[in-house]
């Protein structure tokens, strides 16, 4: 397994991937299959290139076929600016159960602990998604609210659950996980 920012010859893979993410698990993204189906790849390949060292979007690629990703966009006003939001964590449902999640989760914290200044990472996840809150609360993470109907899928409501990881103590010194 590999795990590496996407790169524009990924773009294909990664909108591909995207869309199938929307299509099969549609309470655990705020876009819509809908709205992103009709984007041309070529929104696919802008968001590739507009990656920094404060927007990172991680592709997990098994004999070079993408099957896994996840983004750590930093908060970009001055007062928030010491945290980053883990978004868009999905792996194909063939590749899971082999650690690519995990792999991902450990991934994309080692790319936030490389950013001057970042102190804590944010996600938000459904609160029936057990398999995915256990996995964040394995990497460190702690559950720090509900948000009641957060989500609205037709006629069904979702909570999410939203969660922290610290990777600094008051005072800047960095915490081990």
């Amino acid at each position: 397994m590999e795990i590496r920012q996407f790169r524009e010859e990924d773009a294909e893979q990664y909108r591909a991937l995207r869309l199938e993410a929307l299509r099969n698990e549609p309470e655990a993204f705020a876009s819509s299959y809908e709205e992103n189906r009709r984007k041309p790849l070529a929104e696919t390949v802008k968001r590739i290139r507009a990656q920094s060292e404060n927007n990172i979007s991680l592709g997990a690629f098994l004999d070079k076929k993408c099957v896994g990703m996840v983004a750590l966009i930093r908060k970009d006003r001055k007062k928030t600016a010491h945290k980053a939001d883990l978004m868009s964590m999905y792996v194909s449902p063939d590749a899971r159960g082999k650690g690519i999640g995990k792999a991902l989760v450990k991934e994309v914290i080692a790319w936030g602990r490389q950013m001057e200044g970042l102190e804590q990472i944010q996600l938000t996840v459904v609160s029936t998604n057990e398999t995915a809150r256990n996995l964040y609360l394995s990497a460190g993470f702690s559950k720090y609210g509900t948000e009641p109907m957060a989500m609205k899928i037709g006629e069904s409501y979702y909570d999410e659950d939203w969660m922290t990881l610290f990777l600094t103590a008051i005072g800047g010194e960095q915490i081990s996980t």
